[in-house]
C-alpha cells in the first residue's frame, strides 16, 4: 500500500509506493501545478501499476518525467511500461546503460518480472536541472552503488532522493557490478554531506532520514 504523503516548504507533494518483493521506494513528486515526476517506477505485477496509474488519474497529475536514480533491475522493474503509458523516455544517466545487459538475469534471479526494457532514454549528467511545474531536482552524480548513479536535490524543500546511495544507518552495497566503497563514500562526503544538516534524505528503500543523523550516526561513514 502506498505511505503517507509529505509536503516540503515550497508545497512539494511527495507519494511513496512501496513496490515489488524487494519493497523499492517509487515516488511521486508533484506541487500546485499538478505536474509530476515518477522517480524509480519500480513495478512488478498488475496491482502495483494499477496503483500507481489509478493515483497519477485521481489526482489529475501530467507526468513530465520518469526517472530511474540507478539501473538495478527493483528501481528499473516497471519503467518500460510507465514510459510507454505517459509517452516518455526514460531519464537516467548514461553510465547506467553497462547494466542494462544484465538486467533480465537479474530479474530472473531475484523473481521479479522484465519483459522488456525502455528503448527511449533522455540522458541527464552532473549539474542538470529537471524542471516541472513550479518546481526543480538537481541532478547529483553520486557512483559506487551502481554505474550511473543519480541523486536527485530539491533545494526549495531540503530534501534530496538518494535512491540505493544513502539509507537510515546504512549505504548502499558495494559488491556488486560498478559497486566500489571508496567510490560511494567519496559522493556521499563531497556530494550529499555538504548539503546541510537539515536536508531529509529519501532514500530507495525504507524510511526517510536526514544528513545530520547519518553523518554522526551511520557506522559505514
Amino acid at each position: 500500500m502506498p505511505r503517507l504523503y509529505g509536503q516540503n516548504k515550497k508545497n512539494m507533494t511527495t507519494k511513496i509506493f512501496p513496490f515489488n518483493p524487494i519493497e523499492t521506494n517509487c515516488f511521486v513528486c508533484y506541487d500546485d501545478t499538478k505536474n509530476c515526476v515518477i522517480i524509480d517506477p519500480s513495478c512488478s505485477n498488475e496491482n502495483e501499476y494499477n496503483h500507481l496509474f489509478d493515483f497519477i488519474k485521481n489526482e489529475n497529475l501530467a507526468v513530465k518525467y520518469v526517472i530511474i536514480t540507478h539501473p538495478h533491475v527493483d528501481h528499473l522493474a516497471g519503467s518500460a511500461r510507465v514510459c510507454e503509458e505517459y509517452n516518455l523516455p526514460l531519464t537516467m544517466h548514461k553510465a547506467g546503460l553497462t547494466q542494462f545487459g544484465m538486467a533480465m538475469q537479474h530479474a530472473e534471479y531475484l523473481g521479479l518480472k522484465l519483459d522488456r526494457l525502455p528503448e527511449n532514454h533522455n540522458y541527464v549528467e552532473d549539474g542538470d536541472i529537471i524542471k516541472f511545474g513550479n518546481s526543480e531536482f538537481k541532478v547529483l552524480h553520486t557512483p559506487g552503488h551502481a554505474d550511473g548513479s543519480i541523486c536527485l536535490v530539491d533545494f526549495a524543500g531540503k530534501t534530496v532522493f538518494t535512491g540505493d546511495v544513502l539509507f537510515h544507518g546504512s549505504v548502499g552495497r558495494t559488491d556488486l557490478m560498478g559497486g566500489n566503497f571508496e567510490t560511494l563514500k567519496q559522493s556521499i562526503y563531497e556530494k550529499l554531506f555538504v548539503l546541510g544538516d537539515d536536508f531529509t534524505v529519501r532514500p530507495g528503500h525504507g524510511g526517510r532520514t536526514d544528513i545530520d543523523f547519518e553523518r554522526h550516526n551511520n557506522p559505514y561513514l
